[in-house]
């Protein structure tokens, strides 16, 4: 007959093998869960950045429609040129004119100017460090900033509408960052 004295033992020995086989299974199973569920959370991260990038555009889209649209309902402003400006201090807050605000004695060229201060007030407060220039530009898809808004006055196209912004997340002050992305559209009245 066979001894099985070391029968136990050597299953014990196994059971305990087994167990710490399954022991390193489940922490390789962790560590994999980790590393997929911090590449879930970049990718959650990259998605809200792009959203709010592409809200951030969708309003400046939106602003150039604005100005657009009131330079068509003001036609003789735009043909005295009272519209472009390739500077943005041109729209100053205190540029509005009262008249033009719902008084009488509004004339074209004051309803561009206070169309263009309340516009630019406008780009200031809804995008984050937002500026704009109208003006007269054949290659309106140049330009950094106001002042340097590549505007050119030949109008091969018309008018453009430039508009930049900052889409730092880090700050929404008026700070001008490195990254400032430009909307642009071209049009002619």
């Amino acid at each position: 007959m066979p001894d099985h004295s070391d029968m136990p033992m050597n299953m014990n020995a196994r059971k305990h093998d087994i167990a710490r086989f399954t022991m390193l299974e489940v922490l390789i199973s962790i560590v994999i869960i980790a590393f997929g569920l911090l590449g879930v959370a970049g990718l959650q991260a990259f998605a809200l950045k792009n959203n709010h990038s592409a809200s951030l555009r969708l309003t400046a889209t939106s602003l150039a429609a604005d100005i657009v649209d009131r330079m068509k309902t003001n036609v003789v402003g735009v043909g005295l040129g009272a519209y472009n400006h390739d500077d943005a201090g041109a729209y100053a807050v205190g540029n509005k004119v009262a008249a033009c605000a719902g008084g009488s004695g509004c004339t074209p060229a004051l309803m561009a100017q206070h169309d263009l201060a309340d516009w630019a007030d406008k780009v200031r407060t809804t995008l984050p460090g937002g500026t704009a220039v109208v003006c007269v530009d054949s290659t309106p898809n140049d330009g950094t900033a106001p002042g340097t808004a590549g505007c050119d006055n030949l109008g091969t196209v018309g008018y453009a509408v430039k508009i930049w912004w900052s889409d730092d997340r880090t700050t929404r002050s008026t700070v001008v960052t490195a990254t400032r992305p430009l909307f642009w559209t071209a049009f002619n009245p």
